[in-house]
Parts: structure tokens; sequence; C-alpha cells
């Protein structure tokens, strides 16, 4: 695990204008073959999640997966670690409203297209599979129901769908959004998990 967070330090410093050397070292070493391009740390938490579910070791089988800061970094991380760079197979998550970004980077990497599409985003699609009353459940189990409830009180929420209340609610605080990446994971409790996100892993 080590050197896969070691490798995912070295991609960052080389998309931010650093040298390559060291990554593809690692890159080498850890026998990588793919790299899953995520938009956010918690999407990689959710990810990571369903492979411990499923117990699959990802590093173990040539996976990387990377948290990129943000859909827009796509196409630099595309050419990186995709047929101009590092030469891995390319595979990733992205919300709808990003997708144009992962279509361009795709193709400015000379990539065949291989990324899944969640409708809105994946707190979006998670909410969906589990539904609202086992997300509140997850909520409650983490002690933020008062949180959960002065949220509800608040004006701008009254009358929305408890579904966009719910998204919202895990974009509140700082860190939230990245920790209910995995809860929301393991509160599926052997249940399908949303198609973007089990099609991914069965891809790789």
């Amino acid at each position: 695990m080590a050197d896969m967070d070691a490798f995912r330090d070295e991609i960052a410093r080389w998309a931010a204008g650093g040298a390559g050397d060291t990554a593809a070292e690692l890159a080498a070493g850890l026998g990588l073959r793919t790299a899953v391009l995520l938009e956010g740390p918690s999407d990689l938490a959710a990810v990571q999640a369903l492979a411990a579910r499923e117990d699959r070791d990802l590093a173990a089988e040539g996976v990387a997966v990377v948290s990129m800061g943000g859909a827009m970094s796509v196409g630099r991380y595309a050419g990186l670690l995709g047929p101009p760079g590092l030469g891995l197979r390319l595979t990733g998550l992205c919300d709808a409203r990003e997708e144009p970004f992962y279509v361009r980077g795709w193709q400015r990497a000379g990539a065949a297209r291989d990324f899944h599409v969640c409708v809105a985003d994946l707190e979006d699609e998670m909410i969906r599979a589990l539904g609202p009353a086992r997300v509140e459940e997850v909520i409650r189990s983490e002690d933020e129901l008062r949180p959960w409830q002065t949220f509800l009180a608040q004006p701008a929420q009254h009358g929305r769908p408890r579904e966009q209340q719910l998204r919202r609610f895990l974009s509140t605080k700082k860190g939230r959004k990245i920790r209910y990446g995995s809860l929301l994971v393991e509160a599926l409790d052997g249940g399908r998990p949303p198609a973007p996100l089990a099609d991914l892993l069965a891809g790789l």
C-alpha cells in the first residue's frame, strides 16, 4: 500500500509539472497495467470500499486508482498515465456534467473510451441505490442526527426532495463526503452497487 500511495504522490507531482522518472519506476515496480481516473477523494473512497467488500486487492492486480482533484485535470492525467505517458490502460468514473472533460481527455491521450458516467454524481447514485431511509440510518449511526436535523431546518431546504437534501448535506462539512464515500458502500449490505460503480469494478 505504501508503494501505491507513493505512486499517487508522484503522479500528483508530475501532473503539477514535476519530472516523471520516479512515477515510471514505481509503476514498473508495482506491475501496473490499468489506471482508474476519478474526480476526487470521495470517489476514491467509494471505489476502495467496494473493492474491499469484494475481497479484491486492486494494487496486486496492477490497478492504480487515482484521485485527480477535479475533472478539469483529466486531460493532463490521461496523457501522463495513458498511451502518451506510462502506457497504462485508462478507465474511470465521472459525473454527467463532467463527461465532456473526460471525452476530450481520452481523445487527446489516444485512448479508447472506457469510463462510466453517474447520472448526477456518485453520491446521488449511492443515495438512490440505498434509498433515503437507509442513508439517514447511516447518518444516525455516525452521531450526526443533530447536524442533519439542523440542516433540514434551514429555509433553503424546505420542500426539497429528500434525495437532494441528503446529497447537499454530504457536502456541507469538509471531509464528510469522503467519509461517507466508503460508509455508503458498506451500507449496501450485499446489495448491488450503483451501475456505474459496479460496472467500473467489474471491468478491472
